[in-house]
C-alpha cells in the first residue's frame, strides 16, 4: 500500500514539473519610458486647511471580570520555593 502511494505521488510530481517546463512565460518590460510633467495639468485649490478638528471619542470604561487580589503572598512564596 505504502509503496502503490510512493508511486502515484512520484508519478503525479513528475507530470507535474514536465508541464510546467513545456510552458515558458516570458515577459518583456519597457527598457525607457518618459514622463512629461508639463502636459499634466492639475485644477483646484492647492491650499491647506487652515483648522484640524477632532471629534471627541466617548470614553467606554469595562468592567473587569476576573476579581481583584488584595495579595499575592502566597503566589510569591510558591514561586521563590520552585527557585531553590
Amino acid at each position: 500500500m505504502k509503496l502503490l502511494l510512493a508511486i502515484m505521488i512520484a508519478v503525479l510530481t513528475s507530470s507535474a514539473f514536465a508541464d510546467s517546463a513545456k510552458t515558458k512565460i516570458r515577459y518583456e518590460y519597457k527598457k525607457f519610458e518618459k514622463f512629461d510633467f508639463d502636459e499634466i495639468g492639475v485644477e483646484g485649490e492647492s491650499g491647506a486647511p487652515g483648522d484640524l478638528s477632532i471629534s471627541p471619542r466617548v470614553r467606554n470604561e469595562f468592567q473587569n471580570r476576573l476579581p481583584e487580589r488584595a495579595n499575592f503572598n502566597q503566589e510569591m512564596r510558591k514561586s521563590v520555593e520552585g527557585i531553590r
